[in-house]
């Protein structure tokens, strides 16, 4: 095991060649193995909670109070860590989340030319062969600000987990980030 920025890579070693070459098996393609499951509450800026409301096909950050926190419907979330046969620049994390009796999942769709975030009832998978439009990379949100982070989504770069003012709602949104841009609206904490 080599580590590189807090990210394991496995290398297998099969022979030791002619004047010590060494010589190693096939490497694996991308895939993703799910390591551990973290449970967490996403807050924004403004210290609301991420509420994932199914019969409502909606997802927005919002205020909560202590007992509606305590009843827990749609806002603990299941943080998904997966390793990688690929270093990336990040922790690749899939997102599931419990409303009454039932699991979902957080993923993305294209939808009229617009990348949506949707939730879907199903688990998240043990073992993800490739790609997969549940994947995000969580970074950190600035090198000066350790306790908040950006989620990239793995299938799209530069486009981030934020909140869109709409209404009332401060929805759940995918939204493209230019490389040294600081956005306040994709920082959350866990």
């Amino acid at each position: 095991r080599v580590k590189m920025s807090a990210e394991e890579i496995l290398v297998r070693a099969v022979e030791l060649g002619k004047n010590f070459c060494l010589y190693f098996d096939e490497l694996e393609c991308d895939a993703f193995c799910k390591e551990m499951t973290l449970h967490r509450v996403l807050r924004n800026v403004n210290s609301q909670l991420l509420v994932v409301r199914p019969d409502l096909n909606v997802a927005a950050f919002e205020d909560v109070t202590d007992q509606e926190m305590q009843s827990g419907r749609g806002m603990h979330f299941s943080i998904h860590c997966y390793k990688t046969s690929t270093p990336l620049a990040g922790l690749p994390v899939a997102f599931s989340v419990q409303v009454e009796d039932k699991s979902y999942y957080m993923c993305c769709e294209r939808e009229c030319g617009e990348m949506i975030v949707r939730f879907k009832e199903g688990e998240v998978p043990k073992e993800i062969p490739g790609e997969s439009n549940i994947i995000f990379i969580k970074k950190s949100f600035t090198s000066c600000c350790s306790k908040a982070f950006k989620f990239e989504y793995s299938m799209e770069q530069g486009m981030f987990l934020a909140f869109e003012e709409e209404g009332y709602l401060r929805k759940l949104i995918l939204k493209k980030l230019s490389k040294d841009e600081v956005d306040e609206t994709m920082k959350m904490s866990l």
